[in-house]
């Protein structure tokens, strides 16, 4: 190998494995989270397809009743510590030794979760299956509750390659071993063992890496790092409780009625949704260690590093929503089959949820890096009673559908709120005349993607193709439009019109 080939084999590590500048760290850390959920994400996506299909909507709207139940209690065992503990770490790495109490918080926390979901569980159906899925289910989705307190540590350094890692790992584990159980063995109840034992697996291997390579692990019992946490988690831990609150309600008031199917139904088109917002997600989860470094350092930074996280998420959010609405026959009917037909109005409207979601994040964030958790507090309060609310209303007239009008009402008012409270309480510009271009340019990208997908010989390809299609146009025309606005402010400066 000569020279050359060194030096830049050494340099392409170097911007994908060291933290160097601003631009290339968020750049490294986005590229290791989109491997990361992407890869999860879609591996994740493919299994619940399988189970779907081979269970059929009414088994499948048993296993997923269960689930959105476990998880809506569950939450309880994160209380926000996560995000305060990158937060906290990312602003001050002495605070590191205070890890070991955390830990020991968190096992804490689990397990008084595990014992609420045991007793709540015969409350909340008479069915004894159900009773032991949620059981069983209660166990894995608090081990991968876990995790993230792994990964909170991570990204705090700012080392999400671990993470990707760790993530990938776990991801083949389950879709492999499940997969397996649910082509020899298919019942929900085998379905849960699989996911609980491979959860337990990859945890075993990660955390035996994470203590020999990363930071040694120790439980500590501190109460006065507990009470610290506490006091600055609290509002985040309520306010992700009544996030989960409107996120799995409406499947569990359906189940609730014996609305079995529809919640199959209904929960088919969600988690397709859930896939579209993984950039939503994973752009939050590199941008939120920097604004929180920004946020001692410098303002100017930190206006720049908003800046550039809300334009993203403007450009991201558009082509999502209008290619959603266009082709969900399409997309549900290439992944479920036509017996999930129902479940493509559900899709219309969620993916009106999804464009949302990508816009009310920023404001969010913001809120939190400024230390106003108990604003995000109020926010998710009234999103959680308003959610129910409608729930109580719409579910029972409309079934799915309503659940899904209900979740795109909630959403807004999310971002209304989001956006009043970080105009008072941020110290930075939310909306300038740069963010109204680039909304522009986006909605005119978008009209230009669904003129060409629509046009019968794009629309009767492939529906991977068409979207592939779709994606192409859209970031042609948004780079066009780009640089001719570019040109246009140009002339402007040079000819003072």
């Amino acid at each position: 190998m000569d020279i050359k080939n060194f030096t830049d084999i050494k340099s392409l590590k170097s911007l994908f494995f060291d933290n160097k500048t601003v631009r290339q760290t968020i750049l490294k850390n986005t590229f290791w989270l989109a491997a990361a959920e992407g890869v999860s994400r879609l591996l994740g996506l493919i299994l619940i397809i399988y189970i779907a299909r081979i269970l059929g909507a009414t088994e499948f709207g048993k296993f997923t009743f269960a689930l959105s139940f476990v998880s809506m209690l569950a939450i309880i065992s994160e209380f926000g510590l996560s995000e305060i503990t990158i937060r906290e770490f990312s602003r001050d790495k002495e605070t590191e030794k205070e890890y070991s109490a955390i830990l020991s918080l968190k096992i804490l926390l689990s397990i008084g979760a595990l014992l609420l979901i045991l007793i709540s569980s015969f409350f909340i159906t008479p069915d004894p299956v159900i009773q032991k899925i949620i059981l069983l289910l209660g166990v894995y989705v608090l081990i991968s509750n876990f995790f993230s307190i792994i990964y909170a540590f991570l990204r705090a350094r700012q080392r999400m390659e671990y993470e990707c890692g760790a993530k990938i790992f776990q991801s083949l584990i389950i879709v492999s071993i499940v997969l397996f159980i649910l082509f020899k063995f298919p019942s929900i109840e085998n379905l849960s063992y699989g996911y609980l034992f491979t959860n337990l697996i990859a945890l075993s291997f990660i955390l035996l890496f994470f203590h020999f390579r990363i930071h040694s692990l120790n439980l500590s019992w501190n109460k006065a790092v507990w009470q610290k946490f506490f006091k600055l988690s609290w509002p985040l831990g309520l306010a992700a409780v009544f996030g989960t609150i409107f996120i799995n309600v409406a499947s569990v008031m359906m189940g609730c009625l014996g609305q079995i199917t529809e919640t199959g139904w209904y929960n088919a088109a969600r988690r397709i949704v859930g896939v579209t917002i993984i950039p939503a997600t994973l752009i939050f989860m590199s941008f939120f260690p920097v604004l929180s470094k920004f946020f001692k350092e410098s303002n100017e930074k930190l206006q720049r590093a908003w800046n550039h996280y809300m334009e993203i998420m403007i450009i991201l959010a558009m082509p999502i929503m209008v290619g959603g609405l266009f082709l969900a026959p399409r997309i549900i009917d290439f992944l479920y089959g036509s017996s999930f037909a129902p479940s493509i109005f559900a899709f219309q409207i969620l993916i009106i949820m999804a464009g949302i979601n990508f816009l009310y994040n920023p404001y969010l964030m913001i809120l939190i890096v400024f230390n106003q958790q108990k604003k995000y507090l109020w926010i998710n309060l009234i999103a959680a009673i308003t959610n129910v609310a409608l729930n109580l209303i719409l579910i029972p007239i409309f079934s799915l559908y309503g659940a899904a009008v209900a979740a795109v009402i909630t959403y807004l008012v999310i971002l209304f709120l989001g956006i009043e409270f970080s105009k008072r309480f941020a110290l930075i510009s939310l909306f300038d005349s740069r963010l109204f271009k680039i909304l522009l340019i986006g909605i005119f990208s978008s009209i230009i993607m669904f003129v060409v997908i629509s046009q019968s010989v794009v629309y009767n390809l492939n529906v991977i193709l068409t979207i592939i299609i779709g994606i192409l146009v859209y970031f042609a025309a948004l780079f066009l439009f780009y640089k001719f606005l570019f040109r246009i402010n140009l002339l402007r400066k040079i000819y003072g019109y």
